[in-house]
């Protein structure tokens, strides 16, 4: 199995590196973008101040276009190597704000086709105009994508392929089964570090005490954690989902089952796998590596308030 990048430079040229010397693939149900690290042999003569994206192919699949968020390319006893460094267009979801006030009757397709266009930035298609969005200043369209995608269905939205926001689970998703025999490895794994106890929201008047949360399962670890913040007037609905999502979110990765596998068989968020004590689970993170021992896959399910 190969991987190699195209780069695309300034005037519509393309060029092609399939030297790749090392390389890390990223993306993760809760991470708007995916993220690449490469590290390739460059015979083609790279011209570093012409290259604006990049897209990358394991296998043949398109997983990865982005932004050049660093490209370093060193010529050292003749030889050149390029360190590569990028984000999926869908990054820039968290780095644009949107105007603050009150939106009403919002859905997924009028925020992303009507507030801002981001390049190769796509979304699934839905007119549900359910609830509203307040954008508070310096909310990025992502806070407001988030928002929303709780208001409708209760969930977090993601990336899908390259650059896809989806709110719903994949409609038609791959399916994917492994035996004990198919992996290098698999385990379970628990990540305490952004779990909090309590949650503590401001009313209307900017007093404390009529909107609290706590979090049996945190505390009974011994996780004492209070968040204080003021009136979330994007829940003035119901203020009490204010502190809900706060908690799912800070939950989310909590717990994990993963496998890794030689190659990579082309899955994707929110793709169905089933391994060990996994049957029929949601993908909630893909990793991809490649070095001494070759393309290796490592899969993961979560267990937590947003996911399976």
């Amino acid at each position: 199995m190969t991987a190699s990048l195209l780069f695309t430079h300034t005037g519509g040229g393309t060029s092609t590196v399939s030297r790749i010397l090392t390389f890390s693939f990223r993306k993760e149900a809760y991470t708007p973008y995916t993220e690449l690290n490469a590290v390739f042999e460059d015979t083609a003569g790279t011209d570093t101040g012409t290259v604006t994206e990049v897209r990358f192919f394991v296998g043949g699949v398109l997983i990865h276009h982005g932004i050049i968020d660093k490209l370093t390319v060193t010529e050292k006893n003749g030889c050149r190597t390029g360190v590569l460094s990028s984000r999926s267009f869908s990054c820039m979801l968290m780095q644009n704000q949107m105007e603050p006030g009150l939106y009403t009757r919002v859905s997924i397709n009028r925020l992303m086709d009507n507030m801002l266009s981001i390049p190769y930035v796509t979304h699934e298609s839905s007119a549900d105009e359910t609830g509203y969005i307040y954008v508070k200043q310096g909310s990025t369209l992502w806070d407001s994508l988030s928002n929303l995608a709780y208001k409708q269905l209760g969930r977090y939205p993601y990336i899908r392929g390259t650059n896809c926001v989806m709110f719903s689970p994949a409609a038609f998703p791959g399916e994917y089964s492994y035996t004990a025999a198919e992996l290098l490895s698999q385990g379970e794994e628990v990540s305490e570090k952004r779990l909090e106890s309590d949650f503590h929201m401001a009313d209307i008047n900017g007093s404390y005490g009529t909107y609290d949360l706590n979090d049996p399962d945190v505390s009974a670890r011994s996780i004492v954690r209070h968040r204080y913040f003021e009136l979330d007037r994007q829940y003035l609905y119901d203020p009490q989902s204010a502190l809900v999502f706060r908690d799912k979110y800070a939950c989310r990765g909590w717990r994990r089952a993963f496998c890794s596998y030689s190659g990579y068989n082309g899955e994707d968020i929110s793709d169905i796998v089933s391994f060990g004590n996994v049957s029929g689970e949601r993908i909630c993170a893909v990793r991809i590596t490649c070095g001494k021992r070759g393309i290796i896959t490592e899969l993961s399910v979560y267990h937590d308030r947003f996911l399976n």
